[in-house]
């Protein structure tokens, strides 16, 4: 009858193997910016100074290395042969003298570069830009003018005058 039990071998169960699902991949999307993102970190063996979030300061520096700025700044800031760095938690109502200033933070007053400016997409600022060579990023926040000075005709007319120096002393 169906209610009765009947006698099935038993069959010794063996534990399947527990298959691991494959491995998804997560793409990243690809950068649509076709500059470089700019370290904040300088290259290796160059000293940086490094004004963290917590700190504000107010006055005139000037020094002899390149500076990362994460917190608040008020005055000048005079690093003639060096890089100024505005990070992206960074603060800044100064007057900036530099060799090169890169902004992703925000600056207002004006800033004045030998080699390069460049203001990226996370960056706002308001004042005058003087360099030779300026970059604003798509989204990047600029008010203010800009001036590209150039000093290849001085260049040229060192190089002229020393090449006729040494032309007329031979």
């Amino acid at each position: 009858m169906w209610w009765e039990k009947k006698d099935r071998p038993i069959e010794p169960q063996v534990p399947k193997p527990i298959e691991t699902p494959p491995a998804t991949l997560e793409l990243e999307q690809p950068m649509t910016e076709k500059t470089g993102k700019l370290a904040t970190q300088p290259p290796s063996g160059s000293p940086q100074t490094v004004l963290g979030r917590p700190i504000v300061l107010r006055g005139q520096l000037s020094g002899n290395e390149d500076l990362l700025i994460e917190g608040q700044f008020e005055g000048t800031i005079t690093l003639q042969d060096h890089c100024v760095t505005v990070g992206a938690d960074g603060q800044v109502k100064a007057e900036i003298q530099a060799r090169q200033v890169s902004v992703l933070g925000s600056v207002v007053g004006n800033i004045s570069a030998r080699e390069k400016i460049s203001i990226r997409r996370t960056g706002h600022v308001v004042g005058d830009l003087v360099a030779a060579t300026v970059a604003i990023e798509e989204g990047a926040y600029f008010k203010g003018s800009i001036e590209i000075v150039r000093e290849e005709p001085q260049e040229m007319a060192k190089a002229v005058a020393a090449s006729s120096t040494f032309a007329s002393s031979s």
